[in-house]
């Protein structure tokens, strides 16, 4: 696994690397402390699969290096850094098409927790910006406090539907996992957005973070 760190500061990209080592031993970190040297990397050798990329570079803003990152290099997938809390922050980053919103004041076990939900195909948003309890680091993300299906107004269905879709998962991959026809899944979705009143699945992240919003499952 070949992994682009973008910070301006050494100790974050070190950190960064200890923290992803720790978990794909084999990975090839490579370090880039602004924009340019970034998009320098890219352009030589676009072979990443990862790039953990910060919001404030000393050379330009962090969301104009993600969009153009994923028009150049769409297979390429981007993690955002940042020491933002702000909901818009978030909600533009996942528009942007990032897998993930990873505070730089996460404690060793949280970013562990998060990087570990987004290798395996989830999309991990800090839950102390969402308004949810922060999980006991030892038992992961998926300790976090599970609505049931009726506090969320679904069926139980819809509640499968809906936990396999903010892993990340395709509408195609649900159908798989639950062995249902793609229009069932489809119309599943639909319903699961308008209990929530939301319009997308970046709407329905960012709604966990709302006053008397109700909360996601994990």
């Amino acid at each position: 696994m070949k992994v682009l760190v973008v910070d301006d500061h050494v100790l974050i990209r070190e950190a960064l690397s200890g923290v992803l080592k720790e978990l794909k031993a084999n990975a090839e970190i490579v370090e880039a402390g602004d924009a340019r040297q970034a998009m320098l990397c890219l352009e030589n050798t676009p072979d990443f699969e990862l790039i953990l990329l910060d919001l404030t570079l000393p050379d330009g803003s962090g969301f104009d290096i993600l969009a153009e990152i994923r028009t150049r290099f769409p297979a390429i997938s981007v993690v955002i850094l940042s020491a933002s809390n702000d909901h818009e922050d978030i909600a533009r980053a996942l528009d942007l098409g990032a897998l993930g919103f990873v505070p730089k004041s996460a404690r060793r076990e949280i970013m562990l927790s998060a990087f570990t939900l987004i290798f395996s195909g989830g999309i991990y948003v800090p839950p102390e910006i969402l308004g949810r309890p922060q999980p006991i680091p030892d038992a992961g993300l998926h300790s976090q406090m599970q609505p049931s299906a009726s506090e969320l107004g679904l069926t139980e269905r819809q509640m499968e539907v809906f936990a396999l879709m903010m892993q990340g998962k395709s509408n195609k991959a649900i159908c798989r996992v639950l062995d249902i026809a793609e229009p069932t899944v489809k119309n599943h979705v639909t319903a699961i957005l308008k209990a929530l009143n939301v319009s997308n699945r970046t709407e329905a992240v960012i709604a966990a973070g709302r006053p008397n919003s109700r909360a996601l499952p994990r």
